[in-house]
């Protein structure tokens, strides 16, 4: 801790006398962050959310309005049914994502609109047997099997 002012001294040359004493010290030498370029925030207007965003990044979390958030989930939900192993598990991600989307096509969200509509699960089944013939996978042989579990 620094002492006080000493009355009589100008507040602006005793704070450059602590500065430079600090500096002869090497007290600024090692610091975190030395040397790294300033935060991207500094050129830019002030936000009075700012440590929200930066928390937010810093823990790899991000918020999108209901919608958004389903849109995302939807297309991931249908890859994840191309790639799903078996034609069971290709139906059960498309109708679980198909009664979410219903859900929310019939109760409107805050935000955007979402823009989508339930997939027709016969539809992504036979693109999923496609798909797996193409690669040279189990082909309609095994989707059939798999069909009946």
């Amino acid at each position: 801790m620094t002492e006080r002012k000493p009355p009589g001294v100008p507040f602006d040359s005793w704070v450059d006398k602590q500065i430079r004493d600090a500096q002869g010290r090497g007290e600024f030498e090692r610091l975190p962050g030395a040397g790294a370029p300033l935060p991207a925030e500094v050129d830019s207007t002030y936000d009075e959310l700012w440590w929200v965003k930066r928390k937010m990044a810093r823990e790899g979390l991000a918020y999108l309005p209901p919608a958004l958030a389903l849109r995302k989930e939807a297309e991931d939900a249908l890859a994840a049914a191309y790639a799903a192993p078996s034609e069971r598990i290709a139906r059960k991600l498309i109708e679980d994502v198909n009664v979410k989307i219903r859900d929310m096509m019939f109760r409107p969200p805050p935000g955007p609109p979402l823009g989508k509509k339930p997939y027709d699960v016969e539809e992504v089944v036979r693109e999923w047997r496609q798909r797996r013939a193409a690669a040279g996978g189990t082909g309609s042989a095994g989707a059939a099997g798999s069909a009946a579990q």
